[in-house]
């Protein structure tokens, strides 16, 4: 049995790993990728692996950790202020394209009932390949790609009361089954969800981020997260639901950053899977039985979608292009439409046969996404998107200007400064004690280590401009500089230098500025001692200015032979006789 599960691990990551790229490389993306590798593996070609169910129930997750992760990114204030494109895209968007799809099917024949449960079911657009598809095409930050996201995200939150309404349709007979739940543990369990998250998620994250231990900060993150599925799918919700509930109300956590980094990955591959489970399920046989009307089916989905989405869009002022675009990146059937129809074949309102074709139907309308957006862009149906200029329109949380590695005394004055001129920053430090005492004095600080490249990113390292290293730890602001250099070499550093020492291995690493925490303050106190000795102001500023500029050449000078002990010797000696030089020429003019 574990080496089956071991073969089967093989399998998919050697899928993965050829099919992504060469996918990637032509152009299609890597959703299309993961599902092409999955109808390689699954029953209908080679038949490597014969239970695509239980994988796609497992990989299911990936889904569950996306919301997850798009609830991070939606403070409640955020949510608040999208609930007009929320309800009216979105709204507009589900009601319209699932009345023509029910109207459609109807006159084909199928019952006014399952029609609609089927219309409601294609209305909805895969958030996990749409997300993805706008990510990659550079889309999801402009204000058409929000504009989807704000369809994307109703959708996500119908799922729940569709899923009710399919449940409710349950012939009476049904019912001895199972004991029906009380209607109102769900209700209950998501007010659960928002006390916790509230109340005790950020003082426990507190205790496990003082353990300094890192594995066991990321185990803490997958608990929220799979935690809040278990319960929601055990009252009868959505894992989905709860996880994005979730995110929302750890938006403004300070741990946010660190959750969403350690998530990530986990995300990553389970959303893979999740794909190539996707692919697997497809019945190729029923689309090599019936190619034109399963293909017809599809196009037909895709083409209403893009037609109501696009119109959507195009009330709202949003050029042409863009709008088509967009809507095509959503024209695609939902991963919940595998949930819904198996809950609908589960009851008795929907038939086997009926099930099986609306799953290929969706799978292909997801096989189609890919090639038709490549086609477009190619054929020029898009004009040149500008991230920019919706980029102005956004709160400056995502793209800092400044980003501190280190939050105590020496990062918070700079903090301070930047607040006065109205700056943007990101502040880091892994104390997470020390963040929440910062974080009631209004300051933007996230726990987290700022020597992983991963959390850098997610900070908003690659929109900065510059990098404060404020860190009390000398190899960990070499470590940070160092990472930096090689991830973001455009990025200026400055740094703290705790001693001589150190500021010799941050000029060899080629640090724009190393500022010594010491020097200011004891020139300063020289510059007041000449004063008080009889010396004008005038005069002692010029004097410092002087020993400044000769101390940071002597600095650079040494840093070349820090490790030569006779040679900084020999610099020191030299560097004294040309300071009392300099200053007797000084004394004599």
């Amino acid at each position: 049995m574990e080496h089956s599960i071991v073969n089967h691990a093989v399998y998919y990551l050697l899928a993965a790993v050829v099919a992504v790229p060469l996918f990637r490389k032509i152009g299609l993306g890597a959703i299309l990728g993961y599902l092409a590798a999955g109808v390689i593996l699954g029953p209908s070609v080679t038949g490597t692996i014969n239970d695509p169910e239980d994988v796609l129930h497992f990989a299911e997750f990936g889904v569950v950790m996306l919301l997850f992760l798009i609830g991070l990114e939606l403070a409640p204030d955020k949510l608040w202020q999208m609930r007009s494109q929320i309800l009216l895209n979105g709204g507009t968007q589900l009601v319209a394209s699932a009345a023509l799809i029910a109207l459609v099917l109807y006159a084909a024949g199928l019952s006014a009932t399952l029609a609609v449960v089927i219309g409601l079911t294609l209305g909805l657009s895969s958030t996990a390949f749409a997300i993805q598809l706008m990510a990659d095409q550079g889309v999801l930050a402009t204000a058409a790609g929000r504009q989807g996201f704000a369809i994307l995200l109703l959708q996500d939150i119908a799922v729940i009361p569709l899923l009710l309404f399919v449940e409710s349709l349950a012939p009476a007979a049904s019912a001895s089954n199972a004991t029906p739940l009380p209607w109102w543990l769900g209700p209950a369990a998501v007010v659960a969800v928002l006390v916790a998250g509230r109340y005790l998620a950020n003082p426990i994250l507190r205790i496990v981020a003082a353990s300094g231990s890192r594995e066991i900060m990321t185990g803490a993150g997958l608990l929220i997260v799979l935690g809040v599925a278990l319960l929601m799918e055990t009252v009868g919700l959505s894992m989905g639901l709860g996880a994005f509930v979730a995110g929302i109300v750890l938006a403004n956590s300070s741990f946010r950053r660190q959750l969403e980094t350690d998530i990530e990955p986990f995300k990553g591959i389970l959303l893979g899977l999740f794909f190539i489970a996707v692919g697997m399920t497809l019945d190729l046989e029923l689309l090599l039985r019936e190619p034109l009307l399963i293909l017809g089916a599809a196009l037909g989905l895709m083409a209403v979608k893009t037609a109501v989405i696009t119109a959507i869009l195009r009330l709202q002022k949003t050029a042409w292009g863009d709008s088509l675009q967009t809507a095509l990146m959503l024209c695609q059937g939902g991963e919940f439409a595998f949930v819904i129809m198996a809950q609908a074949l589960a009851i008795g309102v929907a038939d086997q046969a009926t099930v099986d074709m609306i799953v290929l139907v969706v799978g292909v309308s997801m096989a189609l996404t890919s090639p038709l957006v490549a086609l477009l862009r190619l054929w020029g149906g898009t004009g040149q998107q500008q991230p920019q200029a919706d980029y102005d329109s956004r709160s400056h949380e995502h793209e800092p200007e400044v980003i501190i590695a280190g939050f105590g005394r020496f990062g918070q004055i700079v903090g301070r400064m930047l607040v006065a001129n109205r700056i943007p920053f990101t502040a880091l430090d892994k104390d997470a004690s020390h963040v929440d005492f910062i974080k009631r004095f209004g300051n933007r600080i996230f726990y987290g280590d700022a020597t992983r490249s991963d959390l850098l990113h997610a900070a908003g390292i690659e929109h900065a401009r510059l990098l404060v290293v404020a860190v009390d730890d000398v190899e960990e602001s070499l470590q940070i500089v160092r990472q930096v250099k090689a991830d973001c070499p455009e990025v200026k550093l400055i740094a703290r230098a705790h001693n001589r020492m150190h500021a010799y291995q941050l000029y060899e690493e080629e640090v724009d500025i190393v500022v010594r925490e010491t020097f200011e303050s004891s020139l300063l106190a020289a510059t007041q001692t000449l004063i008080q000795l009889g010396y004008n102001e005038g005069t002692a500023l010029e004097r410092a200015d002087m020993f400044r500029l000769h101390d940071e050449g002597l600095i650079r000078e040494a840093a070349e032979h820090r490790d030569d002990l006779n040679k900084l010797l020999a610099i020191a000696r030299e560097g004294r006789r040309e300071l009392e030089q300099l200053f007797g020429q000084d004394s004599a003019a």
